[in-house]
């Protein structure tokens, strides 16, 4: 899985996109997938803090790794 892959995946389960980053940063309280010179990493972003924090060597591990924290936590959903 890649980041594109990954975004599909959200947007059909209905994630809201402020729930989370793929692109690293530090967004206020979301989930992050961050690229680095080698490496990925997970964190959640809280009150400029990266909690949490897992770091993979390759980008589908990341990817499935976020998948899972985010469907888990009930309140990333769109509200209606």
């Amino acid at each position: 899985m890649d980041r594109r892959a990954l975004k599909e995946v959200l947007d059909a389960d209905d994630v809201d996109p402020r729930a989370y980053s793929l692109d690293g940063g530090m967004p206020f309280e979301a989930y992050v997938l961050e690229r680095g010179p080698s490496d990925w990493a997970v964190f959640y972003s809280e009150r400029g803090s990266r909690s949490g924090e897992v770091v993979f060597r390759t980008e589908n591990d990341a990817c499935l790794h976020f998948l899972n924290l985010v469907l888990r936590d009930s309140t990333t959903r769109r509200e209606h």
